[in-house]
């Protein structure tokens, strides 16, 4: 996929799961972007993994399935983010 189809995919697939997930992500254009990006290889590689089996890292492609892939993956993304950022105090 060329460097434009990923800023794209990036873009969108940031925005919606920024968008979905509760609380405030911060970021910018640039992490939404970013964001989106790492949702469509987290995205990929959850896919390939449930659908054969295989340990693969692949992406996603700018597509509808794909954009939906990167936004469950984008997701993921930000819970295992904040889960290693954020400290809860007892």
């Amino acid at each position: 996929m060329n460097i434009l189809a990923w800023i794209v995919l990036g873009l969108i697939a940031g925005a919606i799961a920024k968008a979905i997930y509760p609380g405030s992500q911060g970021g910018g254009i640039l992490g939404t972007m970013l964001l989106g990006i790492i949702g469509a290889f987290v995205g990929g590689t959850v896919a390939t993994l449930l659908s054969t089996g295989q340990l693969a890292f692949t992406a996603t492609t700018l597509s509808i399935p794909g954009i939906l892939v990167a936004i469950l993956g984008a997701i993921l993304a930000i819970f295992i983010w904040q889960s290693l950022t954020h400290r809860r105090s007892i």
